[in-house]
C-alpha cells in the first residue's frame, strides 16, 4: 500500500513548489523570467531597450513624414497659384468691361459730334449761299433796268449802265473775299494763271503777261479759276526776286 506522504511529497517537488531537499532555492532560482535574468547581467531589461528604439525614430516614418509634408506644400502652392490667376482674371475682366463701356461711350459721343458738324457745315453753306444771292439781288435789278432803258431808248447809253452793273457786281464778290486775278504786266504765276500762248517782245523780260484773255478769280489761297494769258519771250532774263 502507497504512502500519501511519499507520494504528495514526488507532486509538490514536480509541480515546482518545492523542491526535495533544496526549499526555497529551486522556486527562487527557476522562478524568475530571463529577461530579468539578462537585466541583471547587461543592466538593462526588454523594456529599456525597447525605449531606446523608439526614442530614435524609424527612418521609414521619417521619410514618409517628409513626403507628406512635401506634397501638402505643393498643394497649398499650387492652390494659391489658382487663386492668384483667379483673382488676376476677374481683375482683368473687369477692367476689359470698363474700357468696353469707355469705347462704348465714345463711340456714340464721336457720332453725336460728327453729326452736328455735318449738320453745322450744312447750315453755314446755306448761310453763306443766302448771303451771296442776298448781295447778287440789286446787281440782277441793275441789269433789267438797263435791259429796259435801252429797249424803251435804245441802245444810246446802254455802255454806260453795262458798265455800271459790271463794276457793282465786281464789288460785290470783294466784299465776300472773292479777289479778280488780272496779271496783265506782271511776272507769270503757273499757280494762278495758264499760259496759252507765246509773245516776242524783247522789251520785256522773259515770261511776262502780255494780254489776259480770261481773268481768274480766287478766295483767299484757293484759286477758283485760273486766269487765261499770253506770255513774253526773247527778252532779257528777270532778276530774282531779293531774298529778306
Amino acid at each position: 500500500m502507497a504512502d500519501p506522504k511519499k507520494d504528495n511529497a514526488t507532486s509538490n517537488a514536480f509541480n515546482g513548489s518545492q523542491a526535495p531537499g533544496n526549499g526555497d532555492a529551486w522556486g527562487t532560482v527557476h522562478d524568475q523570467p530571463e529577461t530579468e535574468g539578462v537585466q541583471a547581467e547587461g543592466g538593462v531589461g526588454s523594456k529599456g531597450a525597447s525605449d531606446a528604439v523608439q526614442g530614435a525614430g524609424d527612418p521609414d516614418e521619417e521619410v514618409l513624414d517628409a513626403a507628406l509634408e512635401a506634397e501638402a506644400a505643393e498643394v497649398i502652392e499650387e492652390a494659391m497659384a489658382e487663386a492668384e490667376a483667379e483673382s488676376d482674371a476677374s481683375a482683368a475682366h473687369d477692367e476689359a468691361a470698363e474700357w468696353k463701356d469707355k469705347y462704348v461711350r465714345l463711340h456714340a459721343e464721336w457720332d453725336t459730334y460728327r453729326r452736328r458738324q455735318k449738320e453745322q457745315a450744312a447750315a453755314q453753306k446755306a448761310l453763306a449761299a443766302e448771303k451771296l444771292v442776298s448781295s447778287l439781288i440789286p446787281v440782277i435789278d441793275d441789269l433789267e433796268r438797263s435791259i429796259d432803258y435801252a429797249q424803251k431808248n435804245g441802245e444810246e447809253g446802254l455802255l454806260g449802265g453795262v458798265q455800271a452793273v459790271l463794276t457793282k457786281f465786281v464789288d460785290t464778290l470783294k466784299k465776300d473775299g472773292v479777289e479778280v486775278i488780272d496779271p496783265k504786266g506782271q511776272a507769270f504765276d503757273a499757280l494762278e494763271a495758264q499760259a496759252v500762248g507765246t509773245v516776242d517782245d524783247a522789251s520785256q523780260p522773259d515770261e511776262t503777261v502780255a494780254d489776259v484773255y480770261q481773268k481768274g478769280y480766287k478766295i483767299g489761297a484757293k484759286v477758283l479759276r485760273p486766269a487765261m494769258v499770253t506770255v513774253t519771250q526773247g527778252g532779257p532774263k528777270r532778276p530774282k526776286p531779293e531774298e529778306e
